[in-house]
């Protein structure tokens, strides 16, 4: 596709879908100034977004540098997604003994939810996936898998990895894929995804791919999927800290036998996506909702509650899926950057007290 032809298609894009925020932000002078190579660099972030665009966000980062190398595009994005206007800063703070987040406390009845926290983390020596070929891929699953035999030897973190890349010693088959798929723990088939397909972050699938497991399976890593790794900590029980704090940990053994993470001062952990940049992080749990949800048949009510306390609610399926007849419901934080760590899991916790109360009060 010649340069003009790019823009004049972006364009038009804009007009027509106007909740495209690649093409909203896309500025044709801005890129007809680049290099040669820098237009082509860019068209293949903005790809997606132009082939889908129906997109919300439509472009994927395909190195760590992109966030530097194409500012000016990227910042507008970010800040539009993300909400910020003023200076954008990434704070860390992991330190759960300050604050004390027990659902519990709030009522017994939440002791028994089923909670997950998850951060992205790419290695900076290699390309984002979207810009990984076939090799590059197996090998950072090497690279994962010597991780892992060093974090096997901490008892609360040991277990197995589990690879989907064809003719890997460790390699699981059809049936046990789809077994931890339908347990929630395996990602699902990501060739199907069109987003993931034209970004090139699904090719070559399935080299390349697998998850660690913890024995206790309360500890997961994904490997190969939208990031080099999705590291997760998952438990039933309403202790916040022990959630958090066991995925810090683990965190922590990873960073040390891993290439180091790509890490920026000003956007934190660096993703494929803007959307996961800052903390990288995705807290949720599942609780019940049936009087705010009417049975599980409408999360109008409850979204509008949610999102007054910085709250997102899906149905317990994922996205765009409905709440369960018991009026089960995804709840988590919405933002990601500019964040702690420790101030999303404050966000849960008072958002979680805050629609319970609503809840019972119905």
């Amino acid at each position: 596709m010649s340069v003009p032809s790019l823009s004049d298609k972006i364009l038009a894009i804009r007009k027509a879908n106007p909740a495209n925020r690649m093409a909203r932000h896309f500025d044709p002078d801005y890129f007809n100034g680049l290099s040669a190579a820098d237009q082509a660099r860019m068209a293949r972030i903005v790809a997606t977004g132009v082939a889908n665009t129906d997109s919300s966000m439509g472009a994927y980062a395909m190195d760590p540098s992109d966030y530097n190398d194409f500012a000016p595009f990227f910042d507008a994005l970010i800040r539009d997604f993300h909400g910020i206007t003023g200076e954008i800063s990434q704070p860390h703070d992991w330190d759960v003994s300050t604050k004390a987040c027990d659902l519990g406390a709030i009522d017994g009845k939440l002791k028994d939810v089923s909670m997950r926290v998850r951060v992205a983390r790419n290695v900076a020596s290699f390309p984002l996936p979207g810009a990984m070929n076939r090799n590059q891929r197996v090998a950072f699953e090497d690279e994962a898998v010597l991780a892992f035999e060093k974090l096997i030897e901490h008892p609360e973190y040991g277990g197995q990895y589990l690879s989907i890349t064809p003719g890997s010693k460790h390699e699981i088959d059809s049936a046990e894929y789809d077994r931890r798929v339908a347990a929630h723990q395996m990602f699902k088939d990501m060739s199907n995804d069109r987003f993931l397909n034209v970004a090139g972050i699904s090719n070559d699938w399935p080299y390349g791919r697998g998850m660690y497991v913890s024995k206790a399976q309360d500890f997961l890593v994904w490997v190969g999927e939208e990031d080099h790794l999705r590291i997760m900590s998952m438990q039933k029980g309403g202790d916040l800290n022990a959630l958090f704090g066991r995925l810090h940990a683990g965190l922590e053994i990873l960073s040390k036998v891993l290439p180091p993470f790509a890490m920026s001062d000003k956007y934190g952990a660096v993703a494929s996506c803007p959307t996961n940049l800052g903390a990288g992080m995705r807290a949720s749990l599942h609780m019940k909702l049936p009087n705010l949800t009417k049975g599980g048949t409408d999360l109008e009510v409850v979204t509008a509650a949610a999102t007054k306390y910085g709250l997102a609610v899906r149905g317990a399926g994922g996205e765009h899926s409905a709440a369960g007849s018991d009026g089960l419901v995804d709840i988590s934080p919405s933002a990601r950057l500019g964040v702690s760590e420790m101030e999303i899991m404050q966000r849960l916790y008072d958002g979680v007290a805050a629609l319970w109360a609503l809840e019972v009060a119905r």
